[in-house]
């Protein structure tokens, strides 16, 4: 893998998507608006509270996932894929390239929606703000990363999105934020430990206690490793075109 054409690829996607209002808004304006539709109809509850800080890491997460799986995607079925890596360009700089244009993407959009649930809709959180918004950046670079994976996988951008259902509803259910994972029967505590939503979870749960980014620490190591782990999967998977 090439650092310089690591870079020159994620300035290209930092290009595009700068010319791509559309994207841009879904990415930082959505996760903005469900913390606020979902401050509004809970209206003052404790449950906000209680619910609001793990949702924080669940909206930007959900949302990296369809848009790098999709974008992605288009890079392959455009034929822009395939003229790339006829390039000294690897497969590996070309995904790990879009990887830090999107976590740059992702940065900005968990500072948004952070600022925005504490000072906007009045998230109570007894941690640190910045811990908060490490821990949802942290998700949203997750999100890119397994919707870079799963780019690999698709041979259209419907099949794109409806990869959503396999990769993200069963770490929804699983993760914690419904039902407590030491409460659920032994076989699904076992599968909810290997999904990376649930350490996003874990972690904001502790932020909302008054937790340190030092105590976190673990639960980001293992987001950070899910990361690794997906883009050095996808790099192997991916294809140069959709047929």
């Amino acid at each position: 893998m090439s650092p310089r054409l690591t870079m020159v690829t994620a300035g290209r996607v930092l290009r595009q998507l700068r010319a791509d209002h559309r994207t841009v808004a879904l990415m930082l304006v959505v996760p903005c608006v469900l913390i606020g539709l979902l401050a509004w109809v809970l209206d003052g509850s404790a449950l906000f509270d209680r619910i609001g800080a793990s949702l924080l890491g669940v909206f930007p997460f959900v949302v990296m996932f369809i848009v790098t799986s999709v974008a992605t995607l288009r890079e392959r079925t455009s034929g822009t894929l395939e003229r790339l890596l006829t390039t000294p360009l690897g497969k590996a700089d070309f995904l790990v390239g879009y990887a830090l244009a999107f976590g740059v993407v992702a940065v900005v959009q968990a500072l948004l929606a952070s600022a925005f649930s504490v000072w906007v809709t009045g998230l109570d959180v007894a941690g640190s703000v910045g811990t908060l918004v490490v821990v949802a950046a942290a998700s949203a670079i997750v999100g890119t990363s397994l919707g870079l994976l799963a780019s690999a996988f698709a041979r259209t951008e419907f099949q794109a999105v409806q990869f959503m259902p396999a990769f993200v509803l069963p770490q929804f259910l699983l993760c914690g934020l419904i039902v407590p994972r030491e409460s659920m029967p032994q076989l699904l505590q076992w599968l909810s430990d290997v999904l990376p939503l649930s350490y996003a979870v874990d972690a904001m749960q502790e932020v909302s206690q008054d937790t340190a980014l030092g105590t976190v620490g673990l639960d980001l190591l293992v987001l950070l490793a899910f990361a690794v782990g997906a883009l050095l999967l996808g790099s192997l998977t991916l294809r140069r075109r959709t047929s």
